[in-house]
């Protein structure tokens, strides 16, 4: 929580000083992963979940801007194994997670025209927190367990890192809406010849710039 404040600090004071414009967002996210056991792919599903925070825009130079953003994202994945591992358990079967984390982004806007109302693309890397999550399995001799995942070396990586790419557009009054995908290089597993785990998301989000201005076109000819 004390990461929160202050990331919200940060954007309160970059705000106030510069004038920049400030959104709030949130959607819903479909989130799986690519998951694969001695490098052989393993069966994942999509689950639901969402997501919301808030986020600047920042001029920077010309159609390009700076826009960092900082949120809450509820993801995870199911996954139905064709090789044991030892995580999460050497006699698991499957395995269905769920992920609460908390995620910070530099991501550079470009704004696809000169009018107020516009398409735009974003892109750049995100930090990716894990605040706590849980995981329920079945095992090959029957019974299942659940719990919640433990994070640490030789379990799951608390820290995770990320690309988000985004396609959207922004209304003159300060409507946005985008669709985002985000595609994570980094491996959730810290165990020696453990899976490889790494988060996908694709989803659809709607926000609202809180200060935005109204915009006015000049058109008369200038003599």
């Amino acid at each position: 929580m004390n990461r929160l404040f202050i990331v919200l600090f940060l954007f309160t004071g970059m705000n106030m000083a510069a004038q920049n414009q400030v959104a709030l967002f949130a959607g819903p996210q479909l989130s799986s992963a690519n998951y694969s056991v001695q490098h052989q792919k393993q069966e994942t599903t999509y689950k639901y979940g969402f997501h919301a925070g808030v986020s600047m825009k920042v001029p920077f130079d010309g159609f390009l801007y700076f826009a960092p953003a900082a949120f809450y994202s509820y993801k995870g994945y199911d996954v139905t194994y064709n090789l044991y591992n030892s995580l999460p358990d050497i006699n698991a079967k499957d395995n269905s997670t769920r992920f609460h984390s908390f995620e910070l982004a530099a991501l550079l806007q470009f704004d696809l025209g000169r009018n107020p109302s516009h398409m735009f693309i974003k892109a750049g890397p995100s930090l990716d927190f894990m605040l706590f999550a849980k995981e329920k399995f079945n095992l090959a001799g029957g019974g299942s367990v659940s719990r919640n995942m433990k994070f640490g070396p030789g379990e799951y990586g608390r820290y995770s890192a990320n690309f988000l790419g985004q396609l959207g557009y922004e209304k003159d009054g300060g409507f946005i809406v985008y669709f985002q995908y985000t595609y994570s290089p980094a491996n959730l597993s810290n165990r020696d010849g453990g899976p490889s785990i790494k988060h996908k998301v694709i989803g659809l989000t709607f926000g609202k710039y809180l200060n935005r201005k109204k915009i006015v076109i000049d058109t008369r000819v200038k003599e």
